[in-house]
């Protein structure tokens, strides 16, 4: 009942964040007919109508409470950008015609803009260490937080694999590193290798069939070997870190999760399987079975790709050599009542 109960949340979830987007992608089809060209105005109308409502109901959708101010003005500015750009070209120029809406459409766009800048600017003068988490912060006053964290991911996937091919794992000055990537080398080389495979098979025996569809299929080959190749090099760049503040647990780019040491009540490399696959573990171990896992006397939050807030209680991961791992940490927590 749970499991059930569980999946049509995650249903409903994935539901209510893809519906305004197949919305808004289904009214740029409809004023794309004979029927919309045969009456641009109304279809003009309803487009507008019909991105700005969809928009405002995702907002609305998302707070807990009332929308802000500023939020209501960002997604109408938005909703403009967006009929701009998903406009044909008659209609774009009918709207560029229609002097009412489109200067009420510039007036949002440059409202939001000058709001934003003036905000992102009192967020660069705060002081603080995390200049990078500081940016990001900013530059989400201006664009949605979830297309730029988006884009900087993107970003980060493309420099991995592109041009880090050596130097030294990413690693404060204030922490310990445990590697974990040495047992996922076979296994990322055979990754590697059937994508190569994958790919000469895309363009070698697609190509006989449609030149199009080769060159498609070939693209999407090689932007899934770009970012398999970044994830895979993620792994040696970001190691498992002991920190002042506790045990950092990552995976590459897939999970980056700190417990707090005041958390942790035990670390273990005995344990049983259920343990490991019961909903309230983290498993960062990739590709292998964990050799440690943490118990932890609270739950700890951590987000889902959904933006769900999930506990866990007990973290498990697998490191190279787990020896020098419990030592250390036996010895901090030992350190936590002096």
């Amino acid at each position: 009942m749970t499991t059930q109960t569980n999946n049509g949340f995650y249903g409903r979830q994935i539901a209510t964040k893809a519906a305004p987007f197949v919305i808004i992608i289904l009214a740029g089809m409809a004023v794309r007919t004979p029927l919309a060209a045969s009456h641009p105005f109304v279809a003009l109308l309803l487009f507008l109508w019909i991105v700005s409502d969809t928009l405002m109901l995702a907002l609305v959708a998302r707070s807990s409470g009332k929308p802000e101010w500023r939020a209501v003005l960002g997604v109408l500015a938005g909703a403009s950008l967006t009929v701009w750009l998903g406009l044909p070209s008659p209609l774009r120029g009918l709207l560029v015609e229609t002097p009412i809406l489109a200067l009420m459409m510039v007036v949002f766009v440059l409202s939001h803009m000058a709001g934003a800048t003036a905000r992102a600017g009192r967020v660069l003068s705060r002081p603080t260490s995390d200049r990078r988490e500081q940016w990001l912060s900013a530059v989400s006053e201006i664009f949605p937080r979830a297309l730029v964290r988006l884009a900087v991911a993107e970003l980060t996937v493309i420099h991995m694999a592109c041009f880090r091919w050596g130097g030294a794992a990413d690693v404060p000055t204030s922490a310990r590193a445990f590697a974990y990537h040495k047992h996922l080398t076979p296994i990322c080389a055979t990754l590697l290798i059937l994508s190569a495979i994958e790919i000469g098979v895309y363009h070698l025996l697609v190509g006989h069939w449609s030149r199009i569809a080769s060159i498609v299929m070939f693209i999407l080959s090689d932007v899934g070997f770009v970012y398999l190749l970044g994830l895979i090099k993620s792994f040696r760049f970001r190691p498992v870190l002991l920190t002042p503040e506790g045990v950092r647990v990552r995976a590459g780019f897939l999970i980056d999760q700190l417990v707090p040491f005041e958390a942790i009540v035990a670390v273990e490399s005995g344990f049983t399987g259920e343990e490991v696959r019961d909903t309230v573990t983290l498993n960062a171990a990739l590709f292998a079975w964990p050799n440690i896992m943490l118990r932890l006397d609270r739950s700890l939050p951590r987000r889902s790709f959904l933006k769900k807030r999930v506990a866990f209680s007990r973290v498990a991961f697998r490191l190279d050599d787990p020896e020098p791992f419990i030592r250390l940490l036996v010895w901090r927590l030992g350190q936590r009542g002096s």
